[in-house]
């Protein structure tokens, strides 16, 4: 069954497979003991370390080991900002951040902090000059930490972070680097301050991040702590998942130029193919600056969740931030963010060794899948002929969920003329993007929205075809 969902988590690659095995063994004791037990667990510990700082770029004091990625994200941003408090109290992120530093924002922002969000363009990039005019803020609301991820967890999209780290050193601000998604294709450019990953991303063990902080970076751990990796991470090391987080770490950096390119070859299929064969999609993310084994689209008329659904019965298991997929009906906060259609849409993230075969049998799978959901939903198969009707037309949609509002919308759009609108009431968060996205891909003017009277919003739409 092929597995399309490296980006959120990896399966374990054989090099780690084999380093927990072995360390299970080897690495049980304490390793701050001085007897030899502990002497040899201290002894793969600091071998861990060393490996782990060579693929990250830094000093093998500068890094520990932390029981998850996410735990890293928060202790490197409570312990930045707790470190420079007397400097200010604004923290800088990007809008597609990881939920991780988004929450820990929130946190901030809860305690009585200060939060700027950088906003992202269609391709879900920030534009640097726009994120060192965001570093400029003084007096108490003066920024204590910027935030910005290596590479999009959801489209792929590589950001800037070697011109964001120079416009951050240029304002005396340090930067701390989510490079969950892209430590494993290589080092992080750029003079970073901080930075996050988590070894499930890359191929190693669940339960294992890390987080380096550069010497001279202000930094003070919150919470309770001990003598464990440098006060940072406090608790018993789990040994067997860090020796083979290291060991996998550098043994998926010795494969990625190779790798890499084989799978963006295969992405790069993806990307061409799946217009040409599904109608009505949208492609997002970087086309060029983007990690080589993911990437994203969305299909109109389709229920996401139904979607997945599908593929997965025929043996596909792909990722999806439609806020049909979504506990709580809104779409994904990247996909907001860029302002890109987010109804059926799929995240296809290659794991390495992924089969050129498999590529080629999800392409032949899914259009069928694709249109048997919008059967189903009861989409239009084509865009409806011009027809004498009245100037504008009121479709009531409130209460029903994507993709719903927008097929309601495309069925009755022939039915006002040139020139004629079309208002959707509707209260599915999604609708704000997807109405728009809409709009866009079938040449037709979106004229705004307003609050609807009773509930939910009003979007009208302007018949220019």
């Amino acid at each position: 069954m092929p597995y399309f969902d490296a980006a959120s988590a990896a399966p374990l690659h054989p090099v780690a497979r084999q380093a927990l095995l072995a360390s299970l063994d080897e690495g049980w004791a304490d390793p701050a003991r001085l007897y030899r037990e502990g002497r040899r667990a201290r002894l793969l510990l600091d071998a861990a370390r060393e490996a782990a700082a060579e693929a990250v770029g830094c000093r093998p004091d500068e890094l520990v080991f932390t029981p998850s990625g996410t735990r890293a994200v928060h202790a490197g941003i409570s312990g930045a900002l707790a470190g420079r408090r007397r400097v200010g109290n604004r923290i800088v992120v990007s809008a597609v951040e990881h939920s991780s530093v988004l929450h820990a924002a929130e946190s901030h922002a809860g305690a009585g902090g200060a939060v700027t969000e950088v906003p992202v363009g269609r391709t879900g990039a920030v534009d640097a000059d726009v994120f060192a005019a965001a570093l400029d803020a003084g007096g108490a609301d003066a920024v204590a930490l910027a935030c910005l991820q290596s590479a999009n967890h959801e489209v792929g999209t590589e950001q800037p972070v070697a011109e964001v780290a120079e416009a951050c050193r240029a304002a005396g601000v340090p930067l701390l680097v989510d490079a969950a998604q892209s430590l494993g294709w290589g080092p992080v450019e750029g003079g970073w301050s901080l930075l996050a990953a988590s070894a499930h991303k890359w191929g190693g063990p669940a339960g294992v991040g890390l987080l380096a902080v550069r010497k001279g970076v202000r930094f003070a751990p919150q919470g309770p702590s001990d003598e464990r990796e440098s006060g940072r991470a406090p608790g018993f090391e789990n040994l067997p998942g860090i020796v083979a987080a290291a060991a996998s770490l550098r043994a998926v950096r010795a494969e990625a130029a190779a790798e890499g390119a084989r799978l963006r070859a295969l992405v790069d299929r993806i990307r061409a193919r799946v217009p040409e064969l599904v109608p009505d999609v949208e492609v997002v993310g970087d086309p060029v600056r983007r990690l080589p084994h993911l990437v994203t689209f969305s299909c109109l008329y389709v229920d996401g969740e139904t979607l997945l659904h599908e593929l997965d019965r025929e043996g596909f298991s792909v990722s999806s931030g439609s806020s049909c997929t979504s506990s709580t009906l809104t779409p994904s906060h990247v996909l907001r963010a860029m302002g890109v259609l987010s109804e059926g849409n799929v995240r296809v993230s290659l794991p390495v060794g992924t089969a050129a075969e498999d590529v080629d049998r999800f392409l032949d799978v899914l259009p069928g899948v694709v249109a048997g959901v919008r059967e189903r939903l009861g989409a239009p198969a084509t865009s409806p002929a011009a027809s004498p009707g009245p100037d504008s037309l009121v479709v009531d949609a409130l209460g029903r969920r994507c993709p719903i509002p927008v097929i309601e919308l495309a069925k009755v759009i022939g039915d006002v003329p040139v020139g004629g609108t079309v208002t959707v009431l509707a209260d599915d968060a999604a609708a704000r993007l997807d109405i728009p996205a809409w709009c866009e891909m079938r040449g037709q003017e979106y004229v705004g929205e307003s609050p609807a009277a009773g509930s939910g919003v009003a979007y009208v739409v302007r018949r220019l075809n």
